[in-house]
């Protein structure tokens, strides 16, 4: 049978020849740049403009390619066939390959952003996969050029804030390099020092992505990631401000005051400006390092539930979470009362939760464990997830909306759910993901980044799972009772306070779990029984309750004890 000839709808073919005519013009620019005359001006603003075509070139090959690949690979298939889902996914991983490539030819910016796309997990897994391998480390520069950003920020005599500066970086990544140093009272800082030409070069790469991404949406009304590229820029530009990290520093550092486990270094603001970032230097490696721990004589398990408890307690908690989790911002130090401690780094993005998503959220988590299928369909609705809400469960414990079991799943629910699974397309995916608000994109991020790392720890998904269920329910009952607790003049009611809340919290968190372990029974003539007469308790124990009733008679307890005699 003679295959029918191939042919482009007009608007797409017009795109594709406007890509292709890009391409050309900018090769010109890519040839130009190995000769003898652009290296000379290499260090200069023309020699810069002109590498920022050669990678704009590169990048617009990159994407007319793939849109050939996936027009010519998927042309006649049936969207839901066997063989459409197989070709696709063929496709996908060509692409992902593609772009790895661009990133790594490219480097700096197109690094970050391959980084960043893998994070959000909102893309085919083909791409978060292949795009996750992808490591910023480059080169450092000369220190003379270096030294040139420490004169223009912190003044001519720079060196004699310092008893000693290392020349030699400790890291060296896509905006910055860091410098070991000791100051005249003994203190071993970490200086990071930004690259002095990262700011235009982040203007241009990142309007060639947005061009780029407004392409293909032009190309393909189905496409719904124009905002990756605004986000991105968006990140970027907070990463490039150092005060706007050494604030987000201090405000983490004071949430964190009475987790003993966590170090968050000192900043300090006499030697910080927008470009150069002094911290406390701590000693360590990277917190996936096994061998190591090993050394330590810790146990990934405890190192690993640590992190664990860490996330939950600034998502469920606080609301305030630390954007970029890898493992090379988490360090285990030899420091600490019990054996360790992790040393957070790098606090350039921070994801502040709106107060109203976070309870909601807490009360999702409680839904999702107690298996309260009407509860989760309705915090679903309200998060945007309309349909798709069925599949939040499936998304954060694992286990389909139907399963009796909280932490496991059986065999036949397994096959159930990964049939249902594959009869979605990547449409409905796309769908699901522009519903969503940025603060649970932000959250499933973080969250697959924490899993990752725990997998690679050995610790099982139940710790994760009774660990974030146990800040849910802290998280709810406390509303940020602590934040402004430490100004207080009544800092000691609150101190109090805040112990009784840890009690009823625990309480309530004993009766989920016993409320989970009598679910997975098989029926029994006294469960229902059991379940109403914990269904009452459990509903007392609440944040309502605690408000209008517990809360003013332990504050009129405190102002006027006399009332007990």
């Amino acid at each position: 049978m003679t295959p029918k000839p191939f042919n482009f709808p007009a608007k797409r073919r017009t795109g594709l020849l406007l890509l292709t005519a890009a391409v050309a013009a900018t090769a010109a620019a890519a040839q130009a740049s190995n000769t003898h005359e652009l290296s000379s001006l290499s260090a200069g603003k023309l020699g810069a403009e002109v590498h920022g075509l050669v990678r704009t070139a590169r990048a617009v090959s990159a994407v007319a390619s793939t849109v050939v690949d996936y027009e010519f690979s998927l042309r006649g298939l049936r969207k839901d066939s066997d063989q459409y889902r197989h070709s696709i996914s063929e496709v996908h991983l060509r692409s992902a390959k593609r772009f790895l490539k661009l990133c790594e030819v490219n480097k700096g910016f197109y690094v970050k952003a391959g980084q960043f796309v893998a994070a959000q997990r909102v893309l085919p897994k083909e791409y978060s996969s292949t795009l996750s391998a992808l490591q910023d480390q480059v080169a450092p520069l000369p220190f003379k050029v270096i030294k040139g950003v420490l004169k223009d920020n912190l003044g001519p005599d720079f060196t004699e804030m310092f008893e000693s500066l290392d020349e030699e970086p400790i890291a060296a990544a896509s905006i910055a390099q860091v410098h070991h140093a000791v100051l005249k009272s003994d203190q071993e800082v970490a200086i990071k020092v930004q690259y002095p030409w990262v700011q235009q070069q982040m203007t241009f790469d990142t309007r060639t992505m947005y061009f780029l991404s407004k392409t293909i949406a032009w190309l393909y009304p189905q496409y719904r990631f124009e905002w990756l590229p605004l986000a991105f820029a968006d990140s970027m530009a907070a990463e490039l401000d150092f005060i706007h990290e050494a604030r987000n520093s201090e405000r983490a550092a004071k949430n964190l005051r009475n987790n003993k486990l966590i170090r968050v270094p000192h900043v300090f603001w006499d030697l910080t400006s927008r470009q150069v970032l002094t911290m406390q230097f701590y000693t360590g490696r990277k917190i996936d390092d096994l061998d190591f721990l090993n050394q330590l004589g810790v146990e990934p398990e405890k190192v690993a539930k640590s992190l664990i408890e860490l996330f939950a307690e600034m998502i469920f908690v606080h609301g305030y979470i630390h954007g970029d989790p890898h493992p090379g911002n988490i360090l285990v130090s030899p420091e600490g009362s019990n054996g360790f401690s992790l040393v957070l780094l790098d606090h350039a993005v921070y994801r502040e939760l709106d107060e109203e998503f976070r309870k909601d959220f807490c009360q999702l988590w409680e839904a999702l464990i107690l298996k309260d299928l009407n509860k989760t369909l309705r915090l679903g609705e309200r998060f945007g997830a309309g349909k798709y809400s069925r599949y939040l469960p499936i998304i954060f414990t694992g286990t389909p909306v139907e399963s009796k079991h909280a932490f496991g799943i059986s065999t036949a629910e397994k096959e159930t759910m990964i049939n249902e699974l594959k009869s979605l397309l990547f449409d409905d995916l796309s769908s699901f993901m522009e519903t969503l608000p940025p603060d649970f994109i932000a959250i499933m991020r973080i969250d697959g980044m924490i899993r990752s790392i725990i997998r690679k720890m050995g610790v099982s998904r139940v710790t994760r799972l009774l660990t974030y269920t146990k800040y849910a329910v802290y998280g709810l009952l406390c509303s940020k009772l602590d934040v402004e607790s430490s100004r207080s003049p009544m800092k000691s009611y609150f101190a109090v306070e805040a112990a009784f809340l840890s009690f009823i919290a625990t309480l309530k968190y004993v009766l989920i779990l016993i409320k989970v372990l009598i679910g997975s029974i098989d029926s029994t003539p006294w469960r229902q029984k059991v379940n109403n007469v914990l269904n009452y308790m459990h509903s007392k124990i609440s944040s309502e309750f605690w408000g209008i009733v517990v809360h003013p008679v332990f504050l009129l307890l405190w102002i006027r004890p006399n009332v007990l005699f």
